[in-house]
């Protein structure tokens, strides 16, 4: 493959990805981080200039570069995060879904998610001193 045709379809997929990593955030079965994760591998590999956007993005950069560096998640974030998947999980089952496959198969990712989440490496957070 050439290297414009390649560049073109790497940015290409990093912007879904990041697209998909958006809405993600509001719907609740569309995971948010891999997306983010793969477009920034993308763009790492295609555009400085988008890499740089994506890391230094005011709304979701620092979550993609702690997540990168391996910096962890304070546990706020955690309990935050995980109390807001089974909250919307738990609405989608009860009032959006009526086939049964599919709110096992929410529950289980919702149980995958979780897993993943506690599994991220805990982040003290840096804050006054009493």
């Amino acid at each position: 493959m050439r290297t414009t045709a390649k560049r073109r379809l790497l940015i290409g997929v990093g912007t879904l990805s990041t697209g998909l990593g958006i809405i993600g955030i509001f719907v609740p079965i569309l995971p948010t981080t891999p997306f983010l994760l793969l477009a920034a591998a993308c763009y790492m590999r295609s555009s400085e200039r988008f890499y740089q956007w994506l890391i230094n993005n005011r709304i979701f950069g620092a979550y993609v570069r702690d997540y990168i560096e391996g910096r962890g998640m304070p546990i706020r974030t955690k309990i935050f995060t995980i109390l807001l998947l089974w909250l919307t999980i738990g609405l989608t089952i009860a009032f959006g879904v009526q086939n049964t496959v599919i709110r096992i198969v929410l529950i289980c990712v919702a149980i995958g998610v979780t897993v993943h989440i506690v599994l991220i490496r805990k982040r003290k957070v840096k804050g006054i001193q009493r």
